[in-house]
């Protein structure tokens, strides 16, 4: 019986539901002591002076450490890179002086108690010497320099080309600010050892990355420092870094050889990375039959001062559509901020926002029909890399999601769809997102009792890891997945790359797979030498915790026990197959939305949805339909909700917090429908999955706005689209 592709519960279901699971902030120990952060209220200057004596008066307040007084850091950029660092020199809490952006750590209260430190935090007076902060992209994007990752090269010759058009649109979009919030906050706990080793519980999507973090900013050996992330609720990127946290907990750990913890509120949430703003132009030039003859695609993004972040914010619109005239800049802005980090999605998220909106605009302006315009202009390879891809059906998307939603009914003419006093709209949308495989290991072991345990250094962020990572297994085994235990989030466990990308399964997926067949040979070998009629069995399969060989079997367990050992295991590096190097992979949607605008009151609500996903063979069902779900409304979010504001006279976020950060709640939500169309890949993995963490956000905000346009006739580009820009 086949394990993949069954729509089975989470494995880890019943831990979180009863509250059995722990996270990064859960731990108890004796004698903990708890960190509180104390921020700064500028957005650029110098601390002249930081006076807690106040706060050191208290009863139970340990320590108060700031740049004066904390533990010996090192010097160099590269021992603050980690593997998700942007070009330039990686922030440093408790540096120096320096005052980098506002929200900024400079300040570590220790006590016996949360409750204290937070209130000695607050009796802490911090003297500065301000300077004047640059935060506003759209006044100084005069300022733009190239970003250091270059887009793909242009191709053909984009200004004759538009010049020439019959028809040409020049567009301008504009996306906001936007802020993770995950459910659990960023919480390092740091578990001081006899024998001084650092046992850390840490919110994030790579265990090694901030072991290698931690090691190298610390001066210590690997050894010394273990990291767990058995539980992560919530990331969306966030944790792709290790966050300020982390070294300040350990700074106080190392400092006073105690255990300690540090928990950021949620106001802190929103004073590290982000989703940047982006100022995005649309140039599209085409024939009066829909076919694309130019396109320009310029984003210009935010970075902080000591950090180039860059996005893939343009390159979707050299791929999606077939064009040979097309020209892709991206460009930064320094300001005075911290740096930007991914964020679900990153780039596509964005940057489709422009395409898919423009593209809408261009059927209008043609009057075609905006699925058969992308059907037009149908890419079978990906220009950008000059080669065919693996697997695409993105025709299937358009066609299956358009008949489950009805398009066939939908009347062209904006304002023409009503229901009373609602204004009804359809719109629509493509997406694309990049399926990448990268390096990973994986360990298999089998004990006597026929009990399979499966591990590699991963997280399981929400998505379902544990869940998906016991199937691939039980599938490559035989074991039934009842029999199998998937470990992870343990920085000791066998190599894994971080978790983000949809690249989860297609990496550590493969990585088990090639185990747990390592693992089955060494088992048929074992049957061979021990059972003639295993001896020269070419059909033996493994199956229900057993081997088969014709109408001969034996159990796993007895294979075990017959090795004289307690259990096998086996252990594997994987990487991507050389037959990737010759093809361009990706996941593919299609995104078609309802929305109902009334017409009084200029509300908007999104009243029905169908996503239509391309990602080759689905592992679990249930999983990826529950990942499509959360990036639906996420998109909903994006197009209608979703916006950090920012005071630029003072450098400060103005609503950082969930009271006034607005994000979709269920009133917010209609009804959505997922259907994922059937793909077949040989070539991205031999797992043929691609992954959908990522793809199913991209798109929708695009698809959102252009009902928005069909319902009420006003073509809203500065996202978010509130009411208060269309009537």
């Amino acid at each position: 019986m086949s394990a993949i592709g069954k729509p089975l519960d989470r494995v880890d279901g019943l831990l979180k539901v009863t509250g059995q699971a722990r996270y990064a902030g859960e731990f108890p120990e004796d004698g903990l002591l708890h960190g509180s952060v104390v921020s700064s209220n500028i957005a650029k200057g110098r601390v002249i002076r930081i006076d807690a004596s106040k706060a050191l008066a208290l009863p139970g307040v340990v320590m108060v450490l700031d740049h004066l007084n904390r533990p010996k850091l090192a010097s160099y950029d590269d021992s603050y890179a980690d593997a998700d660092a942007a070009d330039g020199s990686p922030f440093r809490p408790l540096y120096n002086d320096r005052v980098l952006y506002s929200g900024q750590p400079l300040a570590l209260v220790i006590a016996d108690n949360l409750e204290l430190a937070r209130h000695a935090g607050s009796l802490v007076e911090i003297e500065y010497a301000a300077e004047p902060a640059e935060t506003d992209l759209l006044a100084l994007q005069h300022q733009a320099h190239p970003s250091p990752q270059t887009p793909p090269k242009p191709r053909g010759n984009f200004q004759a080309e538009w010049a020439g058009a019959a028809t040409r649109l020049d567009l301008h979009y504009s996306t906001p600010i936007e802020h993770h919030n995950p459910m659990e906050p960023h919480a390092s706990t740091v578990l001081y050892q006899p024998d001084g080793t650092l046992h850390i519980h840490d919110k994030t999507q790579g265990p090694q990355n901030c072991q290698a973090y931690v090691q190298k900013v610390f001066g210590l050996d690997k050894r010394q420092v273990r990291i767990f992330a058995a539980f992560v609720g919530g990331a969306f990127g966030s944790g792709l870094r290790p966050q300020y946290q982390l070294p300040l907990a350990v700074m106080a750990s190392l400092a006073l050889k105690r255990s300690v913890r540090v928990t950021l509120t949620r106001q802190q949430m929103f004073t590290f990375g982000y989703r940047p703003r982006t100022l995005q132009r649309l140039q599209l030039g085409a024939a009066a039959n829909g076919r694309l003859l130019a396109l320009g695609h310029t984003a210009v993004g935010q970075t902080s001062r000591f950090e180039d972040f860059s996005e893939h914010v343009v390159e979707w619109s050299g791929m999606l559509y077939h064009c040979d005239n097309v020209q892709l800049t991206y460009k930064l802005v320094p300001l005075d901020v911290f740096t930007p980090l991914d964020m679900r999605a990153p780039g596509a998220a964005l940057g489709v926002i422009g395409l898919e909106c423009a593209m809408d605009e261009l059927a209008c302006a043609l009057g075609i029909d905006p699925v058969q315009l992308r059907l037009i202009n149908y890419a079978e390879r990906n220009q950008n890399e000059d080669k065919p891809w693996s697997s695409k059906a993105l025709r299937e998307c358009y066609s299956e999601g358009a008949e489950r939603f009805g398009w066939s009914q939908r009347n062209p003419e904006p304002r023409s769809m009503r229901d009373g006093r609602q204004l009804i709209g359809w719109g629509m949308a493509g997406g694309v997102w990049e399926a990448l495989q990268m390096k990973a290991s994986a360990k298999a072991r089998i004990d006597h009792l026929g009990k399979l345990t499966v591990s590699s250094a991963t997280t399981d962020i929400g998505t379902g890891t544990y869940t998906v990572m016991a199937q691939i297994a039980a599938q490559a085994s035989g074991v039934p997945v009842g029999d199998v235990t998937f470990l992870l989030g343990d920085s000791s466990l066998p190599t894994a790359p971080l978790q983000g990308g949809s690249f989860t399964v297609s990496s550590v997926g493969s990585a088990v797979q090639q185990a747990c067949a390592a693992l089955n040979a060494k088992l048929l070998d074992i049957a061979r030498k021990t059972y003639p009629a295993f001896k020269d069995a070419e059909s033996a399969r493994f199956e229900n915790g057993q081997l088969h060989a014709g109408d001969q079997r034996v159990s796993l367990a007895q294979l075990v026990q017959d090795s004289g050992e307690s259990a096998l295991e086996v252990q594997v590096d994987c990487e991507p197959g050389k037959q990737r190097e010759g093809y361009a992979s990706a996941t593919h949607s299609a995104v078609f939305v309802e929305v109902r605008v009334d017409e009084d009151l200029g509300t908007i609500k999104v009243s029905r949805v169908v996503s239509a996903i391309a990602a080759g063979r689905v592992v679990n069902p249930k999983m990826a339909r529950s990942q499509i779900l959360g990036g639906v409304v996420w998109g909903i979010g994006m197009a209608l909700h979703e916006e950090t504001q920012v005071d630029h006279q003072l450098g400060r976020y103005m609503n950082h917090s969930l009271a006034e950060y607005h994000i979709p709640v269920n009133a917010d939500i209609g009804e959505i429908d997922v259907l994922f169309v059937e793909e077949h890949d040989e070539i991205v993995n031999a797992l043929g999955s691609k992954g959908v963490g990522e793809i199913g956000i991209v798109g929708v905000a695009a698809a959102v706005a252009n009902a928005v346009y069909h319902a009420t006739g006003k073509r809203v580009r500065d996202f978010p689209v509130t009411l208060d820009k269309v009537f």
